[in-house]
């Protein structure tokens, strides 16, 4: 698996982007170069300088510090809110493909439901609910990615539970909790490992929508959604402080998807030769 993933050097390339960003969100209080909170307004809205590498913001606060910073929310809730959907949504899948007729078509309508819904206006209604904050951010997005990691795995558990060795497991006395976790569950972890890689991306880019749509972070939290809803307005006058969070965002979620589809490559059987 190392080898095909150190094999692309695209993959290369996006594998130590994000290994920078979780260096960054470690040691954001020793490489920010100023308090990412403390507002200045004598030195609002100044350009890039020797001083300010991305200038400053309305509250004249450092952009770049608050980039810094801001890598902290983002890897925090991609990380958080894609654990959570992926445990809620691997049990649902596995007692949707174990637990009859009845119980799977009852749980599959349900993820049907939410997934026939966008998951950004799904987000927002959760997020209405719920209130803003971290936590609370991180939980509905990770309801929201739950169908997908539910879809999943119940198809991995009706393949996988036809097999011989699952046969063979009934046939020894095993009973259907213990086949079901220790002949089942392991094969059905790889699909919801690439899964879970990808959806790192699209859980950052959620937060970044709903932070940028006044439902993410509470201010002055910082975060790479909520700059550029704060930096949108001066798009004429001082365009960085919209425009490198954005691409902060768009880099971050372009390599997880890469590595994604690298990681798929990878643990695919049928692409090992």
């Amino acid at each position: 698996m190392f080898k095909v993933l150190t094999g692309n050097k695209s993959t290369v390339v996006c594998l130590v982007i994000l290994l920078l960003l979780v260096v960054t969100a470690v040691l954001a209080p020793l490489l920010a170069p100023y308090d990412p909170y403390e507002q200045k307004l004598v030195s609002q809205l100044q350009g890039m300088s020797p001083e300010h590498w991305l200038g400053t913001d309305s509250m004249g606060r450092d952009v770049l510090s608050r980039i810094i910073y801001g890598s902290q929310v983002s890897l925090g809730v991609g990380i958080a809110s894609t654990l959570i959907a992926g445990g809620f949504g691997m049990l649902v899948g596995l007692v949707a493909g174990m637990g009859g007729r009845i119980v799977d078509a009852v749980l599959m309508r349900i993820m049907d439901a939410m997934m026939s819904v966008p998951m950004i206006i799904l987000a927002l209604f959760l997020g209405t609910i719920f209130g803003k904050g971290l936590g609370n951010i991180c939980v509905a997005i990770g309801i929201c990615m739950i169908p997908s990691y539910a879809r999943v795995t119940r198809g991995q558990v009706l393949s996988v539970k036809e097999m011989d060795y699952v046969t063979a497991g009934v046939l020894c006395g095993a009973s259907k909790i213990k086949n079901t976790l220790v002949h089942i569950f392991p094969n059905c972890v790889s699909a919801n490992l690439v899964l879970m890689t990808m959806n790192l991306g699209s859980a950052i880019l959620s937060e970044a929508a709903l932070s940028f749509l006044g439902m993410g972070i509470n201010p002055p939290t910082a975060s790479w959604g909520g700059m550029v809803n704060d930096g949108y307005k001066y798009l004429s006058r001082d365009p960085i402080i919209a425009i490198a969070p954005g691409v902060c965002i768009m880099i971050v979620v372009l390599c997880f998807n890469m590595v994604g589809d690298a990681l798929r490559d990878a643990l695919d059987p049928r692409l090992k030769k």
